[in-house]
């Protein structure tokens, strides 16, 4: 199934209903009960009915939203990371009310969150130590929630259409028909992060083909050792050569492939900025092949022949011969302030090796940080693009407030009212300074995107803190001196005052979808739920 003909068709529902008419016709009476316009509710409700026909549509629109990017840079995109397929259907519904399209929106499926939150074994640090099948198992539930949501809307309508025919208002009748052919799925694409690849390639490309099964249009893989994989804002990280990389890279192509996801996006991602180790010696067959330019970012002492140690491994390089440092724990280490100039190579080769996109992992937010490896980058791949970690693993604050400073100081500015090391102080808030250092966060993603080459903006673990922040709030407050007053005002209040649709969580859960079902099943004889005693119409 293509990406067009998952879109609303001219006259969709009206052909559905033409059509089940028919295949009703063909049964001689045996299935009268089945009412047509019903049969076409409950397709448009449910359009994707694998996690294939989600792959490919979401691929489709992920190509679709690429071009427009390159075409011009304010057409960015944007994401959150979410560890529940409620957190992810309550986005896309604040999405769509808020803005009123999904376009440009996806999500973002973090596994720093899924060891996190979602493993067997407990909360786990992002370290690759959870369950691989815990990852498309989460793709499938987001997916799940998400056409639960299209369901959930298109419900509303329907039961808007049959209220305006028992009214006999035609005209409003004709604007809900029309809602529901230009209808706009929430379904987005997800990015999803297949860490280091859980193992060999072989290993990664099975759960490629999982990941994608479910749903995933776009997977996020990057250069760590699977069994010692860290977190890309912990230390201790340690890189692969790009032949063991690239493996990877193409195990994951050729599973897009075998599933007919010709579409698919795969996300490389670096992370030798902050990774000084190295498992292995790169293999090298020439000077300046591949392997050769990974070794040379070696740290080294050059030997002579006779000063060889028992157990040493000796590179010969330029007809000298150079013993790499080793350290106890057998691995080598790359020579300091060679980051960049790593991470470099790797971007460059992952794009001739079947790479979408990229993604650098940085210790700060920073464009021109960025843009001084995406300008050599795109010195050779001209349209080398990037995903970008607006990561909560950044002091966002004094992150932008030390920029801010620095530019100051090399402008001449007067700064000596400010102390560069506690500038994360409440007593800056006021300041000039600080107004200055907060319109660059609010301005990141557009001035990221047009000068350092990012097409998507995600921050891989907001959900996280925000349910932690939440429930801080009610908890201070519920146990506290307010008692109920705490929910009632902080919460459900909100809720009936800015619209959030969950105020109505019997709805949210499906009831009136459920309803819906029993009168098709069983006409007027159907008990349903969302009578007249229904509470949740005290909330209108």
């Amino acid at each position: 199934m293509n990406y067009q003909s998952q879109l609303p068709q001219p006259n969709e529902y009206q052909s559905n209903i033409a059509e089940v008419k028919q295949l009703v016709a063909r049964q001689n009476g045996g299935w009268d009960g089945i009412n047509p316009e019903s049969v076409a509710r409950m397709r448009l409700q449910n359009r994707f009915q694998t996690g294939l026909d989600i792959a490919r549509y979401t691929a489709a629109i992920m190509r679709k939203d690429m071009a427009a990017y390159d075409a011009d840079s304010a057409n960015y995109t944007q994401s959150l990371g979410c560890w529940h397929g409620f957190i992810g259907q309550q986005t896309l519904i604040s999405i769509k009310k808020h803005f009123g399209t999904t376009d440009r929106r996806y999500l973002y499926l973090s596994g720093w969150m899924v060891a996190a939150l979602r493993s067997d074994f407990g909360p786990l640090p992002d370290q690759s130590m959870h369950e691989k099948t815990s990852v498309p198992a989460l793709i499938e539930e987001i997916y799940t929630f998400l056409r639960q949501a299209d369901a959930r809307e298109l419900g509303g309508i329907f039961r808007g259409i049959d209220a305006a025919r028992k009214a006999g208002d035609s005209a409003k009748e004709q604007a809900l028909l029309a809602a529901v052919e230009n209808y706009q799925t929430h379904v987005v694409p997800i990015i999803a992060d297949i860490d280091a690849g859980f193992g060999n390639a072989e290993a990664t490309y099975l759960l490629a083909k999982k990941m994608i099964e479910a749903g995933a249009c776009a997977l996020q893989i990057e250069n760590q050792v699977s069994d010692e994989k860290q977190c890309g804002h912990q230390d201790g990280k340690v890189t692969v050569p790009h032949e063991v990389f690239l493996a990877k890279v193409r195990a994951c192509r050729y599973a897009f492939l075998e599933l007919g996801v010709e579409e698919g996006i795969i996300v490389t991602r670096t992370d030798s900025l902050g990774a000084g180790l190295t498992q292995q010696i790169a293999v090298s067959h020439a000077p300046g092949d591949l392997g050769d330019q990974y070794n040379s970012f070696l740290d080294c002492e050059e030997v002579a022949p006779g000063d060889a140690r028992n157990g040493d491994v000796i590179i010969n390089r330029n007809g000298k011969l150079l013993r790499p440092k080793r350290l106890a724990s057998n691995l080598y280490q790359f020579r300091s302030g060679t980051g960049a100039d790593r991470c470099v190579l790797d971007c460059i080769t992952s794009l001739q090796n079947g790479a979408d996109l990229l993604w650098i992992e940085t210790e700060k937010p920073h464009v021109e940080q960025i843009a001084s490896m995406v300008d050599r980058i795109r010195a050779v791949v001209p349209n080398a693009k990037l995903v970008y970690n607006n990561s909560p693993s950044f002091n966002w604050t004094l992150n932008f407030r030390q920029q801010v400073y620095d530019a100051w100081e090399v402008a001449g500015k007067d700064v000596s009212d400010y102390d560069r090391a506690a500038l994360m102080s409440v007593d800056y808030d006021g300041t000039a300074l600080a107004a200055e250092a907060d319109e660059r966060i609010r301005t990141f993603q557009a001035d990221g995107s047009k000068r350092a080459g990012i097409f998507h903006h995600l921050i891989t673990l907001p959900t996280y803190h925000t349910a932690a922040l939440s429930t801080d709030s009610l908890s201070k407050e519920y146990f506290g001196a307010q008692g109920m007053l705490g929910y009632v005002r902080n919460v459900q209040r909100e809720e009936i005052r800015g619209g959030v649709a969950c105020v109505k969580h019997q709805n949210m859960a499906g009831s009136d979808l459920g309803d819906d079902h029993k009168e098709y099943f069983a006409g007027e004889a159907a008990l349903k739920a969302g009578g007249a005693h229904n509470t949740m119409n005290q909330f209108g």
